[in-house]
């Protein structure tokens, strides 16, 4: 999945290499802050389950459906641009702790809804929580990880992402086949679409406790003075060897360094219009992940595959196969990304993307014969939609946020991701919401469209991008 806000950047880790004595708490901990990640994941995907179905509930046509689905979009950008500054004041973990609220709150209104408004209510309800569970996660792992150890433990947002669309899949399937194959077919007083939206009140729960347990970042405490606790906490997750008033002194003194940048650091000197043009790089990258159509695959693959003649057991189960696809893409990148560099995966990908997406524009330009696609088309675009996750996956989905979180100069670093997260959100937000009516129009030309942005990636990245592996931040100008 691709929507993964940027975080803060952490405070300097020096030289630091030195093991933690505790490692399989500092795990833990790390795994608890990513459960944010996996209902990110959760949350954005299970929808993918209900769309025919809500269709059918409140009889409404393509353009109206797309609204109720992408409204969510609109929850996360707010979230993911308030979440920074909320977090700042309440502590990052208070700041998790509102997001599992807001998630189960969102996860029991949707499936509970009176009416159409109001599930499109509990969509931006739990767009708010994905938007700050995308910031915040990353943030506090970065804040509490060892140094030796960030990178690594700094995956665990990734990996519990593409995790938590697995899941929710796996479910959405398990339940329609508690419901006979019928999305709207009852169980318990319920219709199966709503048990599909309602279930994430589980991983919500479990995340909210899980909160608990955990301890506040160290650069938090130290911000608001609590330094005592701050060295306590930095002994739990660095080990007992640490000079702790030392590491104080350091994060204070990075703390006081740090450049504010504002929006105004973007232009160009003496410009109050013309943007710098590595921030114009970074919307660009941002721009092309959403504009190849990846969010299609996570959003709409049930009611995509039933609109050519797949019935909705094999749909939703081709959903489920997707994001297992999905994962294995994400673990090659994160494989792969620090020994070929972030420019060969991109390209690689964005020719992958181009050549499977253009072989689905060619599987959905069939006529359908007795409501289904020809025997030869329907392999093909099976196939091809799993080839084009897979290309996706192994790197736009995972490069261009190392990217992002690269390219920028220090004095201009906060506000450019701001900037980039932006666009990445509206790009989104305009796929999610065409995708129905343009499926209607002409299934296979939407395809094409997908197929053009894919192609036009390539010569973007081979002129603009600049390679960032083994170049420090400081570098970067």
């Amino acid at each position: 999945m691709s929507n993964t806000a940027q975080a803060p950047t952490p405070p300097p880790s020096g030289d630091r290499t030195a093991h933690p004595d505790h490692l399989g708490h500092v795990i833990f901990i790390t795994a608890s802050a990513a459960m944010g990640g996996f209902l990110f994941g959760y949350d954005s995907s299970v929808i993918n389950g209900a769309v025919e179905a809500i269709r059918d509930r409140y009889d409404i046509g393509s353009g109206t459906l797309a609204q109720v689905i992408a409204i969510a979009l609109i929850g996360c950008a707010i979230g993911a641009a308030t979440a920074g500054r909320i977090a700042d004041r309440i502590g990052r973990i208070r700041c998790m702790q509102i997001s599992a609220v807001l998630f189960a709150v969102s996860a029991v209104g949707s499936a509970l809804p009176f009416a159409l408004w109001d599930l499109a209510l509990w969509r931006i309800i739990g767009g708010f929580a994905i938007g700050m569970a995308s910031v915040i996660g990353p943030a506090y792992i970065a804040e509490v990880a060892p140094a030796a150890y960030r990178g690594r433990l700094g995956s665990f947002q990734q990996a519990a992402i593409v995790i938590g669309i697995a899941i929710s899949q796996l479910v959405n399937y398990g339940i329609l086949q508690l419901a006979d194959g019928d999305q709207r077919g009852e169980i318990g007083g319920l219709e199966a679409w709503q048990w599909m939206l309602g279930v994430m009140v589980v991983p919500a729960v479990l995340y909210g406790m899980l909160s608990f347990a955990i301890p506040e970042s160290p650069r938090f405490l130290i911000s608001v003075g609590r330094n005592d606790r701050a060295k306590e906490v930095l002994a739990e997750v660095e080990g007992q060897g640490v000079d702790l008033d030392a590491r104080v002194a350091e994060i204070h003194q990075a703390m006081r360094s740090e450049h504010k940048s504002t929006f105004k650091d973007l232009f160009a000197a003496g410009s109050r219009f013309r943007l710098l043009p590595i921030v114009w790089v970074g919307i660009g990258l941002s721009v092309f992940q959403q504009l190849v159509g990846i969010n299609v695959a996570f959003y709409y693959s049930a009611t995509l595959w039933q609109s050519v003649g797949i019935d909705p057991s094999s749909s939703f189960f081709y959903s489920f196969t997707t994001s297992i696809i999905n994962i294995i893409g994400t673990v090659i990148a994160m494989v792969l990304v620090d020994r070929v560099g972030r420019k060969p995966l991109a390209l690689v990908g964005s020719i992958g993307m181009a050549i499977a997406l253009a072989f689905e524009a060619w599987a959905f330009s069939a006529d359908l014969v007795d409501g289904k696609l020809p025997e030869t088309q329907g392999v093909v675009a099976l196939v091809a939609a799993h080839v084009f996750v897979l290309f996706f996956a192994l790197s736009w989905g995972v490069v261009v946020w190392v990217f992002l979180g690269e390219m920028f100069p220090n004095r201009i670093r906060a506000a450019a991701l701001g900037v980039a997260a932006s666009a990445q959100w509206i790009a989104n937000w305009a796929i999610t919401a065409s995708f129905p009516s343009l499926a209607d129009w002409n299934l296979s030309g939407t395809y094409v469209i997908y197929t053009v942005f894919a192609v036009l990636s390539i010569p973007f990245v081979l002129r603009y991008v600049k390679e960032t592996k083994g170049k420090a931040l400081e570098e970067m100008g």
